[in-house]
């Protein structure tokens, strides 16, 4: 069977980052040929060893999907090597370092009911090139390996027992970097919820002098989303904060590879902002960033270089690499969910922070409040040196991909002009005069006043997603609004 005819099967397909799909769709069938593709595929090109590396988050389909790994990777002819719930970067930050392929059993922010698989080259992650490649393997599985249902047939064999290798050297990659009291006098808040990241978090945000205070651990998982926060985590960071115990809040997604940051009010600061104060405060030359994240990374006149790119980290590290390739070090990338990526080693005072070219999460927290506290400042007055630009991001929900191509494709065509018509046509009563209509990733519609609403279906759920920008925060929160009587959906954070 070739991958690419499981996916229009199963229904679990490449999605922005690594295959998503229901969790009852991600049969064991499914997840045993999708990771016997992506080896076949590296044997192909040469890049399988003995070994595969293996981890997961605390979504309840994770360990049976991990067990369907592991046999596949077996069956191979390869060695899995279990380092059990740790965070995607430090999955990915070890299998580098040591030239290992690995997989991460996780659906990052979305639903409970939903999972996927993350796959790293020993290189690092996966780019669109590699998904072709792998949707293009074709296999033939014993026949008797699983049942009518997709079941196994027979018990696979478990999991290997977990290493704590990978855990270590990315909790070690912190503290040999920054200075042993870099946090020292923080009082942080963790947001735990359902993270895999909060045993790591501590170890860092402690090694480092800071004292942290758990809160909100989650008896099952919580699908938080940076980039759209929901309701009940914004008022969560109110009550926190309202007790005046902490200097800042801190959490991350479901595996760890997008950041939250909040000030001692109690206000998260959005993604796209963070990775802005990220990458000046590590230094970047050359910073690449989807086409939805804050205009503020132009605007603020830090950078050499700004690359703009479609959604999605495969599309960031392809950026970063042509950045690369033109000579400018040190090269950063991130997303408007916070997730920030290294693609240069960084040297100071004698300690190195070797690349990571995927998703981070805890190098943004890290590295703010460590600069907030060098420069004798709060986090809120570390983000005042800011353009005032002002994003929101919201989710029609249930808003399956080909009704929103539908919507879209009433907005695009092969003449400007009249695109900027028809968006004008639908908007205008919102943003007055458009001015360009762009798309790079969706329909992203820029008015004459300087305010910006971008549209695009969701790369990992049947989800239509919504970014505005405006001056101010009242009128970045308006237009998701005006999706309502367009679409006929309900706004869900």
């Amino acid at each position: 069977m070739r991958i690419g005819d499981l996916m229009a099967i199963s229904g679990v397909t490449f999605g922005t980052s690594g295959a998503r799909g229901l969790a009852a769709d991600m049969t064991d069938q499914v997840c045993y040929l999708y990771t016997s593709g992506f080896l076949a595929y590296l044997r192909a090109r040469g890049l399988l060893g003995t070994t595969v590396g293996l981890a997961g988050d605390l979504r309840p389909s994770t360990p049976r999907i991990l067990t369907a790994c592991a046999r596949a990777i077996r069956d191979a002819g390869c060695r899995p090597r279990y380092f059990g719930a740790i965070p995607t970067p430090a999955l990915a930050a070890y299998g580098i370092a040591h030239s290992m392929p690995t997989l991460m059993v996780t659906g990052s922010h979305i639903p409970a009911e939903r999972n996927g698989i993350k796959f790293y080259l020993p290189s690092g992650e996966i780019l669109k090139e590699d998904e072709a490649g792998i949707a293009a393997q074709d296999l033939d599985p014993p026949a008797a390996l699983f049942t009518a249902h997709g079941t196994f047939a027979a018990d696979p064999g478990a999991l290997p027992d977990a290493e704590d290798a990978a855990f270590t050297a990315y909790v070690r990659r912190f503290l040999d970097f920054f200075p042993p009291d870099a946090l020292a006098g923080w009082h942080l808040g963790l947001y735990e919820h359902s993270s895999v990241a909060c045993a790591a978090a501590t170890a860092v945000l402690t090694g480092l002098g800071a004292t942290v205070v758990p809160f909100g651990r989650a008896p099952s998982f919580v699908p938080v989303d940076t980039e759209a926060i929901r309701p009940e985590d914004i008022q969560l960071a109110r009550d926190q904060a309202a007790r005046g115990r902490f200097d800042a809040l801190v959490s991350t997604d479901g595996d760890g590879d997008r950041p939250l940051l909040a000030d001692a009010t109690g206000q998260w600061l959005r993604g796209d902002l963070a990775g802005v104060l990220c990458a000046r405060a590590l230094g970047a030359q050359g910073v690449v960033t989807p086409i939805s994240s804050n205009t503020a990374v132009e605007r603020c006149g830090w950078f050499d270089t700004v690359l703009r790119t479609r959604i999605g980290s495969p599309y960031v590290i392809a950026g970063m690499n042509q950045l690369r390739a033109r000579g400018l070090a040190p090269v950063m990338g991130y997303e408007a969910n916070g997730g920030f990526l290294l693609a240069s080693d960084l040297l100071h005072d004698g300690r190195r922070l070797t690349a990571l070219p995927t998703r981070d999460a805890l190098i943004v927290p890290v590295t703010l409040l460590a600069t907030a506290r060098a420069q004798g400042q709060s986090l809120a007055a570390l983000s005042a040196a800011l353009p005032r630009r002002f994003t929101h991001s919201d989710r029609l929900q249930d808003f399956p991909s080909a009704r929103a191509q539908s919507l879209l494709a009433t907005l695009t065509s092969d003449d400007p002009a009249r695109d900027r018509a028809a968006a004008e046509a639908r908007f205008g009563a919102l943003g007055g005069a458009v001015a360009t209509v762009e798309r790079t990733d969706g329909v992203r519609v820029l008015f004459a006043s300087g305010e910006i609403l971008h549209l695009r279906p969701s790369g990992n759920a049947p989800e239509l997603r919504v970014y505005t920008e405006a001056a101010s925060p009242a009128r970045a929160a308006t237009p998701p609004a005006i999706a309502l009587p367009i679409t006929g959906a309900s706004v869900g954070r």
